[in-house]
């Protein structure tokens, strides 16, 4: 049986959540570990739906702010595990699978639960009640998230007016998300011996006309409450073929669109095979292609504009960025709660064999949380 100590020093919990392995699918021990560690918190009411632990105070405040961080990671490759701490003062640093995507957000946001449990029982709590979310199967299929699922099954331990996602954003804030949407593009032709050619229609020579206009296509720049987007459109995957000596007869092109939040989600498909040059005007197919959509993940704006997330966000230095990529803020935005990414590490070391996290980061965000949440320093070992 695994322990946390979620009151102690917020980088020894980093490294016993990232000792915890919790690749996709096996989250169980860590959510036990995490459940019966705030469970053993007075204050707090916790919730198992699955692998996903929700905790929650109840002061009655008129305010909720919602911190949440996914408790599984990508899978494993050698040296991922155990944890350890390479480097000294400023450029010190934990190294390890989960370190920076994400399980150091969720070791910030754990280790203020005591620190707000002990407050409460001083008589000297926050002025906002807290939810905790830490939820299962976010580095997989959006079928399987456990955040989506509490949304569906649950939504009530979701309330809020404003969220945290502790995604890395090397300690700063980053507002929104890009949505994404996937389609899988295929050219039809008709096979025929290679000899014989004029007798068939080459499919992979029909993602011509495809491939020139996603190579021709210009993004735009965007401007959303004050952050700035970048959107793409690109191909991300080709097949075709099926010998060496037969034209093919299908081929297939996936095309990823990562578009700004103030593109309307039903837009987007028709932007996509529009740009592609595979939907006509009335929205069929140009002839010769079909299409399928494949993945689809909405975007959401940066919210900053809420009474709460401009507390927060002067809390933090005053300072926000756009979120590249897609992230859970967008499943709150669904809900109609403002969410912002804020997180130790680099989003860019995310998913790499030497994934790390700065302890600096750690120690940053630890601190901002505790000024905004109105938590003295020592009330935290």
């Amino acid at each position: 049986m695994h322990t946390l100590n979620l009151d102690g020093d917020v980088v020894a919990l980093l490294q016993q959540l990232i000792d915890i392995e919790s690749v996709s699918g096996n989250e169980g021990p860590l959510a036990d570990a995490m459940e019966t560690a705030l469970r053993a918190l007075p204050a707090l009411e916790v919730t198992r739906n699955g692998d996903a632990v929700v905790a929650r105070t109840d002061l009655g405040r008129e305010r909720r702010v919602i911190l949440a961080g996914h408790l599984d990671t990508v899978p494993l490759v050698a040296g991922s595990l155990p944890s350890r701490l390479e480097g000294v003062g400023d450029s010190e640093r934990v190294v390890g699978r989960g370190s920076c995507d994400m399980k150091a957000g969720v070791a910030v946001f754990a280790n203020m639960a005591p620190a707000i449990d002990a407050a409460i029982g001083r008589g000297d709590a926050p002025d906002v009640d807290v939810t905790w979310v830490f939820y299962d199967h976010e580095e997989v299929e959006d079928a399987k998230n456990g955040l989506g699922r509490l949304v569906r099954e649950t939504p009530e331990l979701l309330a809020g007016d404003f969220a945290l996602l502790g995604e890395p954003s090397n300690a700063g804030i980053e507002g929104g998300c890009q949505g994404t949407l996937r389609i899988r593009i295929t050219a039809h032709g008709r096979a025929s011996h290679s000899a014989r050619a004029w007798k068939g229609v080459n499919a992979i020579h029909g993602l011509a006309p495809v491939l020139t206009r996603l190579a021709a296509y210009e993004p735009r720049v965007v401007t959303v409450d004050g952050l700035e987007y970048h959107e793409g459109l690109n191909a991300v995957n080709i097949t075709g073929g099926i010998a060496t000596n037969v034209i093919p007869d299908a081929a297939t092109v996936e095309v990823n669109l990562r578009y700004a939040p103030d593109r309307d989600d039903a837009e987007a498909v028709p932007h996509l095979l529009r740009s592609a040059g595979v939907m006509d005007a009335e929205g069929k197919p140009v002839e010769g292609y079909s299409w399928e959509i494949t993945d689809h993940a909405h975007a959401a704006r940066p919210g900053l504009d809420s009474g709460i997330a401009a507390e927060f966000l002067k809390a933090a230095g005053g300072r926000a960025s756009a979120k590249y990529g897609w992230t859970d803020v967008a499943r709150f935005a669904t809900l109609g709660i403002p969410a912002v990414n804020f997180g130790p590490g680099d989003p860019s070391l995310a998913h790499t064999d030497e994934e790390w996290c700065p302890t600096a980061d750690v120690h940053e965000c630890r601190r901002v949380l505790l000024t905004w949440l109105g938590l003295v320093e020592g009330n935290v070992a």
